[in-house]
């Protein structure tokens, strides 16, 4: 094993810590390449102590500067010192308070590069995809981004092209490189990489997709899911992990084990790996580029783990050296990457050390020009604060141009037709989850015969992983497809909580409208039905409060298709939720709509007019407050039902209009009285109507408990009918 030779270094962790600039030494660096970590007493592998590791059927072909024109060696080292300078001078400005926030990539320079230079960034189909984490300066300056762009998001300026100064620094999304927005969480990349990934496979392109992240993500579910399922599938993604050690203070002897990330990707059959010493820029580009050759001629994907050093502590905001002993802080420094590009250079001829000086310069005096620059550049303006939650345009939809007239439909069934229809109308239409592939059609058949119909690579099954089914999704709305997924239970949701939450809700704001996630979300929800803890949950409070997501629930059959079509249709991610009760309830059934039928969100629909009380309701509810409507308009008293449809957006007017003309309110909801979804509804009418109030605002909802299996225990917690018309009486009475 090559344990390298003597080099020069570039003084990177103090040169960033005190505002020195590219002052370069020429330690060497003998002996023992582990540390010891003093709190585990295990030993943390040096990128030195490996060369090359791989397995399968690579080969991994050693280059040096004899294998590369001038150009392409000065573009790379350019771009590994502009790198390095802006990390240096963001450090700098965040002292003057021109900065807020900064997660350098000092130490990781040289395996960026390597594999940027093999990538091929653009936009849309043909191109490679990539999906960062926060550390990855060095391959976006590759890929194209600029330092006066670099700059821009550093400080938080209008323009910058990342997010419009919405998300931190070093977040980068890239829309015109094919750079996926990022999102903070940890390993929230890895399930749209698969997703990426898929989109090219239909395509059929030799593309890939770069899926990076830390040694520290690696620990996340969602790694391990996402290399299950790729190489299941073959998948074109590169998984790029930069292990630099840590997971901001925490080593990776009380990580990771076995020590490496390369030994956590050995269980995946299918999954080819290679771990390289990543400090060295060539050894770098040739491990990537055996992994790149491999993805693109079609053999599958490869995780390929750089040994790497951290240079800078985790973030602006930690300090290494409390948990960090100098003399592994130095041992660091002496793997330099940056210094041991320089050192090959000069010894290959190609550059001396008055050019080095006088390259060190010139980058200096563009990143301080491009700071200037930026500095100038305008803030974003306060009234763009809540612009791009949702899409601003028109969806261009005829809505409501017809009337169901067809055959008697339940509601599981208007589903089936919906994606049916759009399935025929749209190739980009993918659908996809637990068990709704071939004769099953899915645990209550509302995707049956679409496999059938449109082929097992348009209606197929995942994984039994939630958050692989909705975070792959991500990935192919944002690559130009139409995906709806099904959780199959919405009591199984939370595992894709991150996703929705962190990834799919904000995806549009983040990037400042670049990037949208067009993708339906199909989740069958609540109770009446005996299914005990885990399969009678309502989950649409919690949803709603996550702005960039539209939340839907229909209470009949020709309401459900009319909407989910125009799901289907929305440029935002949609939660559609469908309540299992309803599904082949004869109350929910309607006269079937054609197929030109849809429903625009945030119309509620007048179930019932009335005069003395509005109920003001939703999903399995509606057909609560109707029957006790029916019962009552016996005796004389007239009452009107709004069906809200959807939770978001949600028809405020209506509501308001209602309780204007009846004077009294009854909120009527299924899931937890406390906190739900009917608190909100409640507070709008006390706020917006409370003058023509002659009576207050009542709520009637569930108990603030599980819901338990036995049939006495289940019709306890949940709103009967009983219920409602007590509630209605006393409201009546006041």
């Amino acid at each position: 094993m090559d344990n390298g030779s003597q080099h020069s270094q570039a003084n990177g962790s103090e040169a960033l810590t005190s505002g020195q600039e590219f002052d370069t030494q020429s330690p060497t660096h003998e002996g023992n390449r582990q540390l010891e970590d003093a709190a585990s007493g295990e030993l943390i592998a040096h990128p030195q102590d490996v060369d090359f590791e791989h397995d399968g059927d690579l080969v991994i072909e050693e280059v040096g500067p004899e294998d590369f024109d001038e150009d392409t060696l000065l573009k790379a080292y350019h771009t590994m010192l502009t790198s390095r300078r802006l990390d240096e001078k963001m450090m700098t400005l965040l002292k003057q308070g021109k900065g807020f926030f900064h997660i350098g990539c000092s130490g990781h320079e040289a395996a960026q590069v390597a594999t940027g230079l093999l990538s091929q960034p653009g936009e849309g189909a043909g191109h490679d995809w990539f999906c960062m984490y926060y550390r990855d300066l060095s391959m976006a300056l590759t890929l194209g981004l600029t330092p006066r762009e670099a700059l821009l998001a550093h400080m938080a300026k209008a323009d910058d092209p990342n997010s419009g100064g919405r998300q931190m620094p070093e977040h980068f999304g890239l829309r015109h490189l094919n750079v996926m927005t990022t999102s903070s969480s940890v390993g929230a990349q890895y399930m749209p990489a698969l997703g990426f990934a898929k989109a090219i496979q239909r395509w059929g392109g030799d593309n890939y997709v770069y899926c990076s992240s830390g040694d520290g993500a690696t620990s996340q579910g969602d790694f391990h899911e996402s290399l299950n399922w790729a190489a299941r599938i073959q998948a074109p993604v590169l998984y790029f992990v930069q292990d630099n050690k840590y997971a901001i203070s925490v080593p990776i002897t009380e990580q990771t084990a076995g020590g490496t990330p390369y030994k956590l990707a050995g269980g995946y059959e299918g999954l080819q790996r290679i771990r390289v010493d990543g400090t060295d820029f060539f050894k770098a580009y040739a491990a990537s580029k055996a992994a790149l050759d491999h993805i693109r001629a079609g053999r599958g994907p490869v995780c390929l783990v750089a040994d790497v050093v951290r240079l800078l502590p985790h973030s602006s905001s930690d300090n290494h050296t409390k948990y960090r002993t100098p003399e592994e802080l130095e041992r660091d420094r002496q793997v330099d990457p940056i210094a041991r590009m320089e050192l090959s250079l000069i010894e290959a001829g190609i550059l001396n050390e008055q050019q080095v000086d006088a390259l060190k310069k010139d980058v200096h005096e563009q990143v301080d020009e491009a700071a200037a620059w930026a500095a100038e550049q305008p803030d974003p303006a306060p009234e763009t604060a809540t612009k791009h939650v949702f899409f601003e345009g028109d969806l261009d939809l005829d809505y409501e141009a017809s009337e169901p007239s067809g055959e008697p439909l339940v509601l599981v069934d208007a589903v089936n037709h919906a994606l049916r229809e759009e399935m025929a109308a749209d190739e980009r239409v993918i659908v996809y989850g637990e068990d709704v592939a071939g004769g099953k059609g899915g645990v209550f058949t509302a995707t049956k015969g679409l496999t059938d119909e449109f082929g097992a690579d348009r209606c197929y099954n995942s994984p039994l992983a939630e958050a692989s089914i909705v975070g792959s999704a991500v990935g192919l709305a944002a690559s130009g497809f139409r995906p709806v997924v099904e959780i199959q239970f919405a009591d199984y949701i939370w595992p894709a909580m991150q996703q929705i939450r962190n990834q799919v809700a904000p995806f549009r704001y983040r990037s400042n409208n670049a990037w949208s996630c067009p993708l339906v979300i199909r989740v069958p929800c609540g109770g009446y039905i005996h299914g005990g803890l885990c399969h009678s949950q309502n989950i649409e409070s919690i949803f709603a409060h996550s702005p960039g997501l539209v939340v839907a629930l229909p209470s009949n059959a020709a309401d459900a298709k009319g909407l989910l079509k125009t799901a289907i249709r929305s440029e935002d991610p949609v939660l559609f939720l469908e309540h299992k009760a309803l599904y082949r309830m004869a109350a929910a059934r309607t006269p079937a709509p054609d197929d030109q039928y849809y429903l625009p969100f945030g119309k509620a629909r007048t179930e019932r007019e009335g005069t003395d009380l509005s109920i003001i309701t939703y999903g399995m509810m509606v057909h609560k407050a109707r029957n006790v409507a029916k019962e009552l308009a016996k005796e004389g008293v007239s009452i009107e039902i709004i069906d809200l449809r959807t939770i978001v957006p949600l028809d405020s007017e209506a509501i308001i209009e209602s309780v204007k003309k009846t004077n009294r309110a009854l909120v009527l909801y299924e899931d937890h009285e406390f906190i739900g979804f009917g608190a909100e509804i409640s507070a709008q009418i006390a706020d917006l109507a409370f003058e023509h109030l002659d009576a207050p605002v009542r709520r009637l909802a569930g108990a603030f408990s599980h819901i338990p299996f036995a049939d006495p225990l289940e019709k306890a917690v949940l709103p009967q009918d009983d219920d409602v018309r007590q509630a209605v009486e006393e409201i009546l009475s006041y």
